[in-house]
């Protein structure tokens, strides 16, 4: 039934042939439910149907059943929350599902991890004191984009970042050089903290940061305090 009513609704646009062809319904079929008397509860789903295809289709096919089934009311239809998730159910009408989190932050079990030189104190007297730096990820017309950056503790500025389809090593190592580069190639002294992501604990990132002069420093597994998100919101306004 609910393939002939959307053919009702969609041979406007299209020729009622070739939506049976895709619907994989006979014509004749067709014809003869349209020949049936319609009840009143059919005609009343058939044009509820074409509102909760008008909010579904505003939302960007977005909404589920409960928010649609939300905004019908705030329109001032009263209908049932069983019949909304019934009609849309018939008619293959779904929301966008959650995006699953991406986990950018996986230990390396096998790698030691630096001391933490900082033990919370994220304040610095001067400028390439103390750096702190993270991965993020970034959803993009073109799929998901990864970006490390390094950010100044004392002027909370980014002084180097990079930006790559993986989370391998060579991602947070651009960053430190890009980050060198900008302090005229010399950042001995600095201490570095991240957390103990694979990348910041890889024997390249390690041996980048010996050839730099820089200590490196890692928070505890599961500590919120030593997240650097604030870093990020740093980075993107300074970006525009």
């Amino acid at each position: 039934m609910s393939r002939y009513r959307f053919i009702v609704e969609a041979k406007v646009d299209y020729p009622v042939a070739m939506l049976c062809r895709v619907l994989k319904v006979s014509r004749s079929g067709y014809y003869g439910w349209c020949r049936r008397p319609v009840s009143a509860r059919e005609r009343a789903d058939i044009e509820l149907l074409a509102e909760i295809r008008r909010i579904h289709a505003e939302s960007r096919k977005a909404y589920g059943s409960p928010r649609v089934h939300v905004e019908l009311g705030a329109e001032g239809h009263h209908v049932g929350r069983r019949r909304v998730e019934r009609l849309m159910r018939d008619n293959d009408l779904v929301g966008a599902c959650g995006r699953r989190r991406i986990r950018t932050t996986k230990p390396d079990k096998t790698a030691p991890p630096a001391p933490d030189l900082v033990k919370r104190d994220f304040t610095a007297e001067r400028p390439d004191q103390l750096y702190v730096g993270d991965i993020t990820y970034i959803r993009t017309w073109a799929g998901w984009l990864y970006l490390a950056v390094v950010v100044d503790v004392f002027s909370r500025r980014a002084v180097g970042w990079s930006m790559a389809t993986h989370m391998r090593a060579s991602l947070v190592c651009d960053a430190l050089r890009m980050a060198a580069a900008n302090r005229g190639g010399d950042i001995a002294g600095v201490v570095f903290h991240s957390d103990r992501g694979s990348q910041y604990s890889s024997g390249d990132y390690s041996k980048l940061c010996g050839e730099l002069g820089v200590a490196r420093s890692m928070g505890r597994t599961g500590q919120c305090w030593d997240k650097t998100l604030d870093s990020y919101c740093t980075f993107l306004s300074c970006c525009g």
